[in-house]
């Protein structure tokens, strides 16, 4: 399996104050970002945009034998013609996986051999599906299960019996594995058969072994009482703690804060309810959860010396990146994120009008994919989405003549048609007034609005393509505008002429020409 993203999608303001300076018509092309702040308090940042891969930040050009631009990041040649889909990070070092099963890491760090530019990590034919990142030391999972490990080896969280390797893959002897996490100086990994396996540093019960004994050799893990009866969902790993999340959305960790005094050394549950997301970063000393009511907790952070129980967050951050910077000064993202451009939108029904009411102010989000109060289900693969069909009455008329018809008594609705990201952000935006769009949901959300009759959401649809339209975007939006008649672009179109959408290199002419008559031919 490859690593799926912590957060669905990223608002890019909350990055504005690093990227103030960057060109606004750039920043509307990034379609993925990643964000690290480096032990010396400098920000590394990766773009991805629908053709290229970026960097941005004094740190990370330096690595790259790139010259920092504060006003224009700087393209990955190297990686022309690939994609990112995953990235990490440790000390002095940042590593990224593109789809075709590659992994390129760059360093400031000599002992790297990365020479100034962006290595790549080949052992012949070997394609790999996910990496995880220690303070000093990287794992690599093939595509065929096995792990694979490089780095310092100084506490064990390479293997036994080896010394640090920089330069030459080391077989951990693991296989049939499916998730790989690193924390500072150690390791897990989770079996497909729901085996949980950890070694290397064990100074604070990290490992989940009943001890805080080193280990250099992959141990399995057991919890309290025997075996648990819902399957593994995740393992995370952040400094000095490990958590792992259950399909039935229990929670275990180890020395996870949730005893103050005493260090948890074998997986004790933490009490946190239905959380359906976890995120740690390897040199933070907090976690982050996330339940099915879309409430945020912060776990495992130090106060004077004194690990804390969770908490839940003030407010409804939208991702974990939102809800990282109110623990720390500043967002970060938990791996690579889509973004987006947050769109505030008006609900039939508002905030004030519902809590009056009721004669009492409550917070909408707490109806959607709350376990204690809802009344249809919304299937869409193996996920569902839970709800309340008295709200999405109120707030749409397509519901509205839904639960009023057929399925006025039916509890569970199937949906074929539209990705389960794309139909969750659409029913968020009926409960929160947000809705979130990217060039990767934008076709399956006007279709959205188009079949439901919502012509709110087809205004910011609209509005969004009008915003994105350049000669970078015109071929991709040139569908969308005709199959949904969207007149109001006409002038944008006209703006975009021939002669400002065509290639300054005369070689490239030919090339477009075509191009823009196949797509002209196909409308």
């Amino acid at each position: 399996m490859k690593k799926s993203p912590t957060d669905n999608y990223v608002d890019i303001e909350l990055f504005q104050r690093d990227l103030k300076d960057i060109d606004q018509e750039f920043i509307q092309n990034i379609e993925s970002i990643y964000k690290k702040t480096t032990f010396w308090s400098q920000s590394i940042y990766l773009f991805m945009t629908n053709d290229a891969n970026y960097v941005y930040g004094k740190e990370i050009c330096k690595w790259l034998s790139l010259q920092h631009n504060p006003k224009r990041p700087q393209q990955i040649h190297i990686l022309n013609d690939k994609k990112i889909i995953q990235v990490d990070s440790g000390n002095e070092f940042v590593v990224v996986l593109t789809d075709d099963g590659l992994v390129y890491l760059a360093s400031r760090n000599s002992r790297w051999q990365t020479n100034n530019t962006l290595r790549l990590i080949s052992t012949g034919n070997d394609r790999f599906e996910m990496i995880a990142c220690g303070w000093h030391h990287l794992l690599l999972l093939r595509q065929d299960g096995t792990v694979f490990a490089l780095g310092s080896n100084t506490l064990g969280q390479l293997i036994a019996n080896s010394h640090s390797s920089y330069d030459t893959l080391v077989n951990t002897g693991l296989k049939n594995v499916k998730i790989i996490a690193c924390g500072g100086n150690h390791s897990l990994a989770l079996t497909n058969n729901n085996q949980i396996y950890s070694w290397g540093n064990n100074g604070s019960g990290q490992l989940g072994l009943g001890d805080r004994n080193e280990r250099r050799t992959p141990s399995l893990v057991s919890f309290p009482g025997g075996s648990i009866d819902s399957p593994i969902k995740n393992i995370v790993v952040s400094m000095c703690h490990s958590l792992f999340l259950l399909e039935d959305g229990q929670i275990f960790g180890c020395c996870d804060g949730q005893h103050p005094i005493n260090y948890v050394s074998v997986p004790t549950k933490i009490p946190i309810e239905n959380v359906q997301s976890v995120a740690c970063r390897n040199d933070l000393d907090f976690s982050l959860a996330l339940d099915q009511s879309s409430h945020y907790y912060v776990l495992g952070m130090m106060n004077n010396g004194v690990w804390l129980p969770p908490k839940k967050l003030d407010g409804q951050p939208k991702s974990f990146a939102e809800a990282s910077a109110m623990v720390r000064k500043s967002p970060i993202t938990y791996g690579l994120a889509s973004t987006v451009n947050v769109l505030e939108l008006n609900n039939p029904i508002s905030f004030i009008e519902l809590s009056e009411l009721f004669n009492n102010p409550i917070s909408l989000i707490g109806l959607l994919n709350n376990p204690d109060n809802y009344d249809v289900e919304f299937v869409i693969g193996d996920k569902r989405i839970l709800a309340s069909k008295c709200h999405l009455k109120m707030s749409s008329h397509y519901y509205s003549r839904m639960f009023s018809g057929d399925w006025k008594e039916n509890s569970k609705v199937v949906i074929k048609d539209y990705h389960y990201d794309v139909y969750y952000a659409y029913l968020r935006m009926l409960h929160t007034g947000q809705i979130l769009i990217n060039q990767s949901n934008i076709d399956q959300l006007i279709d959205l609005a188009n079949c439901y009759g919502d012509e709110q959401l087809m205004k910011h649809c609209g509005t969004f393509i009008r915003n994105n339209l350049n000669e970078q975007t015109l071929l991709t939006y040139l569908p969308l505008i005709d199959k949904y008649q969207l007149d109001e672009m006409n002038d944008k179109l006209v703006q975009l002429t021939i002669e400002n959408v065509l290639p300054k290199n005369k070689k490239n002419i030919a090339k477009f020409l075509l191009l823009f008559s196949e797509q002209k031919s196909s409308l």
